[in-house]
């Protein structure tokens, strides 16, 4: 994933009375990672803000709040009925996975000892990277929420340790007050950050009305992503007659991609992991044979930062079809795709400054 604002609709532990409109407003100002807790509003409510988020092409986000088991484990009942994309939080990640395992969301639970409300992340450095890593390694956990700043101790140098420790995606959740947070928690490696109270206090924007915090935030985030030193993945396809121009592109931008995670359907995959050895490059099968549905799964399942596919638009393909399914994905969950030699270096520019 790449470095993702995540807006919770939510002050002091609860979902705000005013979500709807809320909503609206963060929907219209630009959001598309949103979020709320379980409780703060009726359960019919909370439906309606999961399909007006899913509605818009956003992707819909539910935080765990209780501590204790029963209330945790009705969490992640209600993220599953809700159909939400993604769950954040607990700490009982083997009970939860339970629940969630044959559901597509993806759950990030806490790392470390997490107590009280407001909640706070308590602990030795190393037990946190630890715990982490443990998570990490559970087939149905996607990712981690930590709550960094929450954290009596050295937060920059906490947030690069459990990045580096884990290949998973980490959200830095809880009190990112200031783009000065933001532009510290991209350094660090992390994919994302959550606000929610901060939002609507004015923390970004003092006088500001909610809207123009909102496009503070949104600010502070497109600047930080330059700086994001989280590893993206990309996909890199081309037809047959576009091979030779997505290797001189991948060679143009070799440097900025080393570190970084590329998947390949079967063809290009071999051709470019002959030409780069030093590139982290995935095969998956080859298009006719299923690549570009493999494909299609991960952006489904937003593990894929761009897709980058230099298409042939001087003759007929049979992979046409599956082209069209794979843009249309990339449309339906906000995933960025370039078809081109010129939007490829947009991608470029817009994840390394370079283009």
């Amino acid at each position: 994933m790449a470095f993702n604002f995540i807006l919770m609709l939510t002050e002091n532990d609860r979902t705000i009375p005013e979500a709807r409109a809320r909503l609206e407003q963060a929907l219209e100002g630009g959001v598309r990672h949103i979020g709320f807790k379980d409780v703060g509003l009726p359960f019919d409510d909370l439906r309606g803000l999961a399909q007006t988020i899913c509605a818009a092409g956003g992707r819909s986000y539910l935080e765990v709040v209780s501590l204790d088991e029963d209330s945790e484990l009705a969490s992640a009942r209600a993220a599953v009925d809700l159909d939400v994309d993604c769950l954040l939080g607990g700490t009982r990640a083997a009970a939860v996975t339970e629940v969630t395992r044959d559901h597509p969301l993806r759950y990030y639970p806490f790392p470390g000892r997490i107590t009280g409300h407001p909640s706070v992340l308590e602990g030795p450095a190393e037990e946190i990277v630890a715990s982490a890593r443990g998570l990490a390694d559970l087939e149905h956990v996607h990712g981690l929420d930590l709550l960094a700043y929450r954290f009596q101790g050295d937060v920059p140098d906490l947030m690069r340790r459990v990045a580096a420790a884990v290949t998973k995606p980490v959200i830095v959740a809880g009190s990112i007050d200031s783009a000065e947070r933001i532009a510290t928690v991209a350094g660090a490696g992390a994919a994302g950050f959550t606000v929610g109270t901060a939002a609507f206090a004015g923390a970004f924007e003092p006088g500001g009305d909610f809207v123009r915090q909102i496009h503070a935030i949104l600010g502070g985030c497109a600047r930080a992503q330059a700086a994001s030193t989280a590893p993206r993945k990309i996909a890199l396809v081309a037809h047959d007659g576009r091979k030779a121009h997505l290797q001189a592109w991948v060679a143009r931008h070799r440097a900025a991609l080393a570190g970084h995670r590329l998947v390949c359907t079967g063809g290009t995959g071999r051709l470019l992991s002959g030409a780069f050895p030093d590139l982290n490059i995935q095969r998956l099968q080859r298009g006719a044979r299923g690549g570009d549905q493999q494909l299609g799964a991960l952006v489904a399942t937003a593990e894929l930062d761009a897709v980058i596919f230099f298409a042939d638009p001087m003759s007929p393909h049979g992979s046409d079809v599956d082209l069209q399914a794979l843009t249309r994905l990339a449309i339906m969950h906000d995933i960025p795709i370039a078809l081109s030699s010129a939007a490829a270096d947009l991608v470029a520019a817009a994840f390394w400054g370079q283009g």
